[in-house]
């Protein structure tokens, strides 16, 4: 019997989930836009699949048409004193384009780098890692709205960019807009963004606030990410999963200091805080889920699952099980953070055909 060509565990990184109805490509913008309308014409559900990085899809797989973004490409569309302006296919490879820019000498994207997934995505989720975010270098984007059917490029500022989230994710996404491009300001002058990051600022020997060579606090962001099997790398089965499964959460002040309470009263090292603009704080989910009780390597209720045995926050799949596995492990993690610490943590991945 020849494979199951409309599967969608090979075009996840945790190598789960059923089958399409349909699974159609696209290797243009324009092409796109016409699968898209294609699908809405038919009134047909639409999934929209990148790199497969940040999605968990049900064992029962996607009742509709689960669409490939494939468009690729990149080019400096305007330049001036020390800066450049990228545009970049949504369908790049995310990973291949910070390797791109950073042997380019260009800075601003090199603390995002191994991280897995395609260009089109990281304003969505407005991805971050070691204290930069998409959002600090983000110019515009390119949009496809399915809604009224119109196509065109709207500010960063208008995107509704916020931890983890924009006006393009999940139900905030009303007009159910489709990224073909992105455009992002770099620096020229070799140097990185200036180091935040605490553990990063260590790796380097420098003070934060320091700018470094690009290439220099790449390697340094690589080597950091290999350590917590956060880097997608065939002989790593810890690196087999959606990257961080869960948020940290953002919580008020009243929360936090509840939290540090029930820390201390066990006697456990306190959970690393970071005081937000806002008011409110938002504490490592990697600490509650250890302080929690949930080793590294703790296993789920189904062998071909557990946590990553060099981060709490990856849940990793080691071949040869299931969505739903997946799914009751990541119930365990969360259930016993909350009878811990009376805190419900969200899950980072979008979740299709499936739910916690």
């Amino acid at each position: 019997m020849p494979p199951d060509t409309s599967l969608l565990a090979p075009h996840t990184t945790l190598g789960l989930g059923g089958p399409a109805r349909r699974l159609v490509r696209a290797t243009t913008a324009d092409e796109v836009v016409a699968r898209a309308r294609a699908a809405d014409g038919a009134d047909e559900p639409l999934l929209l699949v990148g790199g497969g990085s940040n999605l968990v899809i049900g064992d029962a797989g996607f009742a509709g048409t689960a669409l490939l973004i494939d468009n690729t490409g990149h080019h400096v569309v305007a330049s001036d004193d020390g800066s450049v302006v990228l545009h970049v296919e949504a369908g790049t490879d995310w990973d291949a384009l910070v390797a791109d820019t950073v042997a380019d000498g260009l800075g601003g994207l090199e603390c995002l780098s191994g991280i897995p997934g395609r260009t089109g995505a990281t304003p969505v989720q407005n991805v971050g890692a070691y204290g930069v975010e998409v959002a600090d270098v983000l110019v515009d984007v390119d949009l496809y709205a399915r809604r009224t059917g119109r196509r065109g490029s709207v500010p960063a500022a208008d995107l509704g960019l916020g931890y983890r989230t924009s006006r393009l994710k999940g139900d905030r996404n009303v007009d159910g807009e489709i990224v073909l491009g992105v455009r992002f300001r770099l620096t020229t002058d070799g140097l990185s963004a200036p180091v935040r990051y605490i553990e990063l600022a260590r790796a380097l020997g420098v003070e934060p606030g320091a700018r470094v060579p690009v290439a220099d606090a790449r390697e340094a962001v690589l080597g950091l990410r290999r350590g917590k099997g956060m880097v997608t790398e065939a002989g790593d089965p810890d690196s087999r999963s959606a990257g961080s499964f869960f948020m940290n959460p953002v919580v008020d002040e009243a929360t936090a200091a509840r939290v540090a309470q029930r820390v201390e009263a066990a006697g456990q090292v306190p959970v690393t805080a970071w005081p937000q603009p806002d008011g409110r704080v938002k504490l490592s989910a990697a600490a509650l889920i250890e302080r929690a009780g949930v080793p590294r390597g703790h296993p789920g209720p189904q062998a071909p699952v557990r946590v990553s045995t060099k981060h709490t926050l990856a849940l990793t799949h080691r071949g040869g099980g299931t969505t739903d596995d997946l799914l009751a492990l990541a119930r365990d993690v969360r259930d016993r953070v909350d009878d811990a610490f009376g805190l419900l943590l969200q899950p980072e991945p979008v979740l299709v055909s499936c739910a916690l």
